[in-house]
Parts: structure tokens; C-alpha cells; sequence
């Protein structure tokens, strides 16, 4: 079991120094990684399913990455995730792959679709087809990523005679990692239906379930499963890696029982007052995966 840290990018880690601090602390422990979440904009007032007030402070994922990357040397460094459909696909393509670089090679991608139509609408993205756009732009970011001569046309996207370097150190790119969430479960969103499985499936090196416990994280594995019989997965994506944020109380057991699931890495989440307070909880989940072997 690999274990990461939720929340690099927002609360205490809003403060740059604080976040490469819990960064720093984080590889000194041991930690596999460490997460970024991201809303660009946020409904005010709160309304559901937001998932926190209007005031909350994110760093944009790439430049909080890119910030703890020039102090820590090992530790990966997760975007958990990006909400693609509301990115301009080239312009994030440029963007990742300079954290990939700049961090010699320990980027993960973290995508998803995104849930709040407030946030859509602000940025003035259509809230329909986000799905189908996400993989257009995720193709397109690969295209611009891997082809000697990159080229996409797309209902969302297209274009060709361009460069775009550098490329990522990791080849043939960064691992892909599909996300989903209780969030878009309760709101009715395709975070956890058959095609977001198929999604993962089909263009995912991993899949990330967000604040689920043992019982929610076991139907979607099902579902996964389920998908993976009904769609064939191209061999060049390798074993789909399942990462989990778990929800509710983590202890030796739930991590026992989300191993025995299939589950692979857990990125833990522990909301904190304060620097000191991350710090400390950070202890806490140094304990887990110490007990955990």
C-alpha cells in the first residue's frame, strides 16, 4: 500500500512556505506523494454540492506543484484533480509538462470532469458533453505529448503544425489518473456511472475515488471490473492502479480492508487548522503506514 497526502494546494498549504514545509516533511517520512485539489472559481454563497466555502484559498495545481517540486527531490507530485473540460488543452499540456520537467519526471495527471455548473458557467464552459470533452482534450494533451508531429482533430478541438516542447521526462508521458467522487455520486453527475468506468478503463493508467469509505469503494470497483469485461483496455495502459481519499475514520483495519479491496494507494486527507496542525496529523498517517508495512 502506497500512501499520499491530500491537500497540498489549499487550507494551511494555501501559504506557499507552509505547503513546501508539510512537502518536505512528507518525503522525509516516507509518503509516496502528495495531492492537489483544484477549483478555479467557487459558488458565493455556498450552495450544494460545494464542497467548501466561497473563501477557501486554492493555489493553481501546477504552480503549487511546481513551487514544492524545486524543494523536495523524490516524493511524487499528484494533481487530484484537474478539471479538464474547463482547461484550454494546449495551454495545460504546456503547463504539465514543465512541473514534469522541472521535477525530473514525478508528475501524475489526476483528471476529472468536474461537478459544480456555478464554476462552468462563470468560466463560460458548457456544462453538457464534459465527458466527451475530456477525452478529446486529454487526446489532444497526449498528441502534443507524444507524436513527432502533433495533430488532433476533434468536435472539440483540433489543430496541427505545431510544437510543443519541452515533452515530459517521463515516457511515453505521466501517468494518467481518472478520477471520481462522492460529490459527483450525490449530485447526479457521471463520477460514478458505467461510462466514467469505461472512461478509466479505456484512457487511465489508475483510477481515484474521492472520500469514499470501504462499502462505496467496493461498489466501484465492481463497476470498474464490470467495465473492464465489457471494454477491452489497451495493453500500453498497464494494471489499472485504484487510488482512494478514504472517507470517514482511517484506521489499521480500514486500511486492511481497503488493501484486501484491491486498492493501492490511499491519499489521505486531513483537514488542518494550521501549519503545526498539518504537520501533526501528518505524524498520524506516518503511524498507518508504518503499522501497515
Amino acid at each position: 500500500m502506497k500512501f499520499g497526502l491530500f491537500g497540498i494546494n489549499f487550507g494551511p498549504c494555501a501559504n506557499a512556505q507552509t505547503a513546501l514545509r508539510v512537502a518536505q516533511a512528507a518525503e522525509k517520512i516516507g509518503l509516496e506523494s502528495v495531492w492537489t485539489g483544484e477549483h478555479v472559481v467557487l459558488p458565493d454563497p455556498q450552495v450544494p454540492p460545494s464542497p467548501v466555502p466561497p473563501e477557501t484559498p486554492f493555489l493553481d495545481p501546477a504552480v503549487a506543484l511546481a513551487f514544492v517540486a524545486a524543494g523536495t527531490t523524490t516524493i511524487r507530485l499528484g494533481t487530484g484533480i484537474i478539471i479538464l473540460p474547463q482547461r484550454n488543452p494546449l495551454v495545460l499540456a504546456k503547463e504539465l509538462a514543465s512541473v514534469d520537467v522541472v521535477s525530473q519526471g514525478r508528475l501524475i495527471f489526476g483528471l476529472g470532469i468536474g461537478y459544480l455548473k456555478p464554476e462552468f458557467d462563470a468560466l463560460g464552459i458548457p456544462f453538457a458533453h464534459k465527458g466527451a470533452r475530456s477525452i478529446e482534450y486529454l487526446e489532444a494533451m497526449l498528441a502534443v505529448w507524444t507524436q513527432p508531429k502533433p495533430a488532433y482533430h476533434g468536435r472539440f478541438v483540433s489543430f496541427e503544425g505545431i510544437q510543443a516542447f519541452p515533452h515530459p521526462v517521463q515516457k511515453p508521458h505521466p501517468p494518467i489518473v481518472i478520477g471520481g467522487c462522492r460529490f459527483c455520486t450525490g449530485c447526479g453527475n457521471a463520477g460514478a456511472t458505467p461510462e466514467a468506468y469505461r472512461r478509466a478503463v479505456s484512457h487511465g493508467n489508475g483510477w481515484y475515488g474521492f472520500a469514499l469509505d470501504v462499502a462505496a469503494t467496493a461498489r466501484c470497483i465492481d463497476g470498474l471490473k464490470t467495465a473492464q469485461r465489457e471494454r477491452e483496455r489497451p495493453a500500453s495502459l498497464g494494471e489499472l492502479e485504484i487510488s482512494v481519499t478514504p472517507a470517514g475514520k482511517l484506521d489499521d483495519d480500514a486500511v486492511k480492508r481497503f488493501a484486501d479491496l484491491g486498492v493501492q494507494r490511499l491519499i489521505v486527507y486531513r483537514p488542518a487548522a494550521s501549519e503545526a496542525d498539518a504537520l501533526a496529523k501528518l505524524d498520524q498517517i506516518a503511524e498507518l503506514q508504518a503499522r501497515a508495512g
